[in-house]
């Protein structure tokens, strides 16, 4: 099954996405091919993806010079990975490496400290990497001279008590990613022949990268399916309970393309509230609706449902009337809790000039009555969304207590999830790239959705736009 990344475009997108595509060929060149040699391989697509108190996580790709794999990018090129790094930018004194004869590289650092600063350079073949260009930020740190830096942020405060997957945008069913609406000049990218479904090895890496992280719990934030099938819907409901049991360890909202649908395929799931059926709710209900609140050790989660409406799915996103309702109930209930709320459709999408219509976040009046709870709700801290498949994170004026944060999406690049880590006095939030060697190579691929162009939307600018500490009192938290 296709399935695109929105809607129907109008005329303006179009003129948008004709000046974002015919940018490409503004990108920085590589070298030509005649300055190396026939057997060298060129690093290129660095990114400092992770920074937490103690650690750096670092990717990039080594392709064949002069080649092109039919997507615009080379061939892969297996090589060696190895970053150099240290506090000062002329000592890099401390070594580490990631594993060799891969060309999808993952370098780790640990043992870092708190509030330091650390430059590095990471190579392959002894070639340094050139980072991903971005037009509004620095994939890779901040440069420095021949080297980058970043500076390792303090601990959330206290001891810590628990860790939350965040996640979204599974598309379990999808056979063709980077689709934009009906942009014709547009192509979307296939899994290479022979290898497993791609929604399917970047779910299973999120489970095992999400264990492997320390996570106690998951929440996802809708379209885990393509067009909710009840076929791909049974593929996304037994990957996740690897991680654990449904409205215990994991929690799921529905996104849009996870909506009731008509036709003959959806025929034996249950009627829907507005249209069709909805195989959805069939699926991953636990208490015949598809809203909720629930506890996690005290935290207070809301999920909601941000495609509670009839619809195509190509539209804003928006809660019933009912629904809307019991949410300003159940925050009126106990506004001081530590509350987090989840749901698909982000309320606003800030930095998001690119955005090909209206439908990329939740009906604007509706978000403007929710900042205005938040705003009397004092407990709520965070609010994490989906859909536009890109790691953003926003203050809106009428709720600066609470972020909202983006997460880019688990099938296709940057391809990972947020890991949320509750201190008694704060919490973090860091991206993770997943790593298996399936996911890497995916993700790899995947980058060159819209012409080479997905890292600009998708990444995230800044290095807060995947890594935030925020300092709060959550010591009632068990």
């Amino acid at each position: 099954m296709t399935v695109v990344i929105c809607c129907r475009p109008s005329r303006r997108a179009l003129l948008r996405w004709s000046a974002v595509v015919a940018g490409a060929s503004l990108l920085p060149a590589v070298e030509p091919l005649s300055a190396r040699a026939s057997d060298d391989v060129q690093p290129v697509n660095l990114e400092l993806v992770t920074v937490t108190e103690t650690t750096a996580v670092l990717t990039w790709y080594t392709g064949a010079p002069g080649t092109d794999d039919g997507l615009g990018r080379m061939e892969p090129a297996p090589s060696d990975a190895e970053v150099l790094y240290g506090t000062h930018p002329s000592r890099l004194t401390g070594v580490a490496h990631g594993p060799s004869g891969t060309p999808y590289h993952y370098v780790e650092l640990t043992g870092l400290e708190p509030g330091r600063t650390y430059y590095y350079r990471a190579r392959s073949r002894g070639r340094d990497a050139a980072p991903t260009w971005l037009a509004a930020g620095q994939a890779a740190g901040t440069p420095y001279g021949d080297v980058f830096a970043f500076t390792t942020p303090q601990p959330p405060p206290g001891r810590h008590l628990f860790s939350v997957a965040l996640c979204n945008d599974l598309h379990l069913g999808e056979t063709v990613a980077g689709l934009v609406g009906q942009l014709p000049w547009i192509k979307g990218i296939e899994q290479v022949p022979g290898h497993p479904p791609y929604p399917e090895v970047m779910a299973k890496a999120l489970i095992a990268d999400a264990r492997a992280r320390g996570a106690h719990y998951l929440l996802a934030a809708g379209d885990v399916s393509s067009e909710a099938a009840p076929a791909d819907l049974a593929s996304a409901r037994s990957i996740l309970d690897t991680f654990g049991t449904l409205g215990d360890d994991y929690l799921i909202a529905r996104g849009n393309h996870d909506r009731a649908h008509s036709g003959a395929p959806y025929g034996a799931c249950s009627p829907g509230e507005h249209q069709g059926n909805d195989c959805f709710k069939d699926a991953f209900s636990t208490s015949g609706r598809t809203y909720f609140s629930h506890d996690l050790r005290g935290l207070r989660v809301i999920g909601l449902d941000t495609y509670d409406r009839p619809g195509d799915g190509g539209d804003s996103g928006g809660l019933s009337a009912e629904q809307h309702a019991w949410f300003e109930a159940e925050l009126k209930k106990d506004p001081e809790r530590p509350t987090i709320v989840f749901g698909h459709h982000p309320l606003f999408t800030e930095n998001d000039p690119l955005a090909i219509t209206g439908a990329h976040s939740l009906d604007a009046g509706q978000s403007l009555r929710i900042l205005t709870a938040y705003g009397r709700t004092p407990g709520v801290f965070l609010h994490h969304a989906g859909h536009t498949h890109r790691n953003q994170r926003s203050v809106f004026p009428l709720a600066p207590r609470v972020v909202q944060q983006e997460v880019g999406a688990v099938k296709e690049y940057p391809g990972g999830f947020t890991l949320l880590r509750v201190h008694s006095g704060g919490y973090a939030l860091n991206f993770y790239k997943t790593r298996s060697d399936e996911a890497r190579a995916w993700s790899e691929r995947s980058r060159q959705e819209l012409s080479g162009q997905w890292p600009q939307l998708s990444l995230g600018n800044r290095t807060t736009d995947r890594n935030t500490v925020i300092n709060r009192d959550l010591s009632g938290l068990g």
